[in-house]
């Protein structure tokens, strides 16, 4: 399964995924995106229940989760975004899903 969560604005390094020690944190970016296509429905339920957990364990205030499951050719797919009271914890919510 390949996981396609949206990079936040933060400027990576191609060879190993790390964060530029100079970026600044400015609270602009506060959503992690994610899209897949799924088998089933219950593998695409099961992926979303896993990263709400995820973000769960991150969020100080609530976190702000949109989804929608719907069928595409090949599969079910998962559309989901998530909304993080700060920038920082989009970012280890992200760290944490590599």
């Amino acid at each position: 399964m390949s996981d396609a969560i949206n990079k936040c604005s933060a400027q990576e390094t191609a060879a190993c995924c790390c964060v530029d020690v100079g970026t600044v944190m400015d609270n602009t970016d506060c959503t992690a995106s994610y899209s897949q296509v799924f088998a089933n429905q219950q593998d695409a339920e099961q992926t979303l229940a896993a990263l709400t957990e995820k973000a769960r364990g991150v969020e100080s205030d609530p976190c702000d989760i949109s989804s929608s499951i719907k069928p595409v050719d090949g599969g079910v797919q998962l559309v989901a975004d998530f909304t993080f009271a700060c920038q920082a914890e989009t970012l280890i919510f992200q760290l944490g899903l590599r």
